[in-house]
């Protein structure tokens, strides 16, 4: 018969999100158990944000290298993967070991258990597997289950050795060329890396352009810029059937054949709740997200973080829900969740930074929307950058308000000036102000005075 335990609370999934809440909960004292049925830390440490920036970082140099001709004198570079292999194998997973996860967290006090976590009533978890036991929480029980990439329902892709994002950073090899499924934010980052290292690539989107959440202006420069550097970007395409044989993929994507040596496949994640006991506590099991309030609970003694809520896939929104759902736990005061001024990077070059509204959102929000732009090669700073200055900065403002329900920046650096933006949307700083500020001569960010101007 499993064990039974008596604890204060359980925390089902230590993705960045759960193990942030597992940990403070039990450094305020509380008996706190966390359940992982793979690695402790999630998906960004080893198959996301950490692996793939290190990458990009690598891509990045040589992207530079590769323009200085234009600027300082003709240079060359010779990409070697095993570089960035061993730092994604060697400094930043260890070899996608989580025993640095997992002793940070028993150290802070919490039992960590292995094994599939379900609920079976409000406070109650059966967990299956090596850490077999039942568990009744008295305060409540952490969800933070994560997602999986998504199963596309392409003819004869299941029966194929693609690759997803836990497959392709761990490979020791380069291919010579990839088919990459999906233009959002993982497939446009990889497709640029591998493009770089050698690789050719074709990147593949169904919609009608590249990372469709992000403003059109900006989909249309990364699309020029990507074909700049020799990747096949195709839009708005069908993909009809995939095959798998003698080592080479075939795609079939709209009546044509193209082949490849490797698919990866980065189209979409879906969330992991068919399998939690959603239903016991009177949530359904199929949707796709789970609602929150803004202390992140989802129903008796349940609360909620992470990208099942719905609200980001990013470790930062993980994370700050994860310290709400802390301190009301703890009983503590606010500030509860917020989600007016969410901000995200794509690592692409130029690098995409976005906050708050598009401008369709403003608009399907009845917003009365004023927007502006401002084009970076021909900013001061952009035009003294030359080579590799693309970009452009993006204002959405409530005209009836007067303050910005949206930016994005886009160009190098462009997530971090985009945390001038932040500020501004998180705060509501009227547009007035912002207008009267300093803007140092010659920043990438003096892009955003030419923007406010022309609102």
């Amino acid at each position: 018969m499993a064990e039974q335990r008596d604890v204060d609370v359980v925390v089902i999934g230590l993705g960045p999100g759960g193990e942030y809440a597992a940990n403070k909960l039990a450094a305020a004292g509380l008996r706190v158990v966390g359940v992982e049925k793979h690695l402790v830390g999630g998906e960004c440490p080893f198959y996301g944000c950490i692996p793939s920036k290190l990458w990009i970082r690598g891509s990045d140099l040589v992207g530079e290298a590769r323009r200085a001709d234009a600027l300082a004198g003709p240079t060359t570079v010779t990409p070697e993967w095993r570089r960035v292999e061993h730092r994604i194998r060697d400094e930043a997973t260890n070899d996608w070991s989580d025993d640095g996860h997992v002793a940070g967290l028993v150290e802070a006090g919490v039992e960590v258990v292995r094994g599939h976590a379900r609920l079976e009533g409000p406070g109650r978890v059966v967990v299956e597997g090596p850490g077999a036991g039942v568990y009744t929480a008295a305060r409540g029980v952490v969800l933070n289950t994560g997602t999986d990439p998504a199963e596309l329902p392409i003819d004869g892709l299941a029966e194929t050795p693609a690759w997803t994002n836990r497959e392709v950073f761990k490979i020791q090899e380069l291919p010579a060329s990839v088919a990459v499924i999906g233009g959002g934010p993982i497939g446009c980052e990889l497709a640029q890396a591998l493009r770089r290292f050698g690789t050719e690539v074709t990147l593949l989107e169904v919609a009608d352009r590249l990372m469709t959440v992000e403003e059109p202006e900006t989909s249309a420069l990364m699309a020029r810029v990507f074909r700049g550097e020799g990747i096949d970007v195709r839009t708005g395409v069908t993909i009809d059937r995939v095959d798998h044989a003698d080592d080479r993929f075939t795609l079939t994507v709209d009546g044509e054949q193209l082949e490849a040596d490797r698919l990866l496949v980065a189209a979409g994640r879906r969330a992991n709740l068919a399998d939690v006991g959603l239903e016991t506590v009177g949530l359904d099991p199929s949707a796709r997200t789970i609602a929150t309030d803004e202390r992140m609970r989802a129903a008796e003694r349940l609360w909620a973080v992470g990208d099942i809520t719905g609200h980001g896939a990013f470790t930062h929104v993980s994370m700050y829900q994860a310290a709400v759902a802390v301190r009301d736990l703890l009983g503590e005061d606010g500030p509860w969740a917020d989600y007016r001024a969410v901000s995200r990077v794509t690592f692409t070059d130029p690098e995409v930074g976005s906050v708050g509204m598009t401008e369709q959102q403003a608009r399907e929000a009845g917003l009365s929307v004023r927007t502006a732009t401002s084009d970076l090669p021909r900013s001061s700073r952009g035009w003294l950058h030359g080579a590799g200055n693309d970009g452009l900065i993006k204002l959405v403002a409530d005209a009836d308000r007067g303050i910005l329900v949206g930016a994005t920046s886009a160009g190098p650096s462009g997530g971090e000036v985009l945390s001038m933006l932040a500020t501004a949307v998180h705060a509501e700083v009227p547009l007035d102000t912002l207008r009267t500020m300093h803007f140092a001569y010659p920043t990438f960010h003096r892009a955003v005075e030419v923007a406010l101007k022309a609102l």
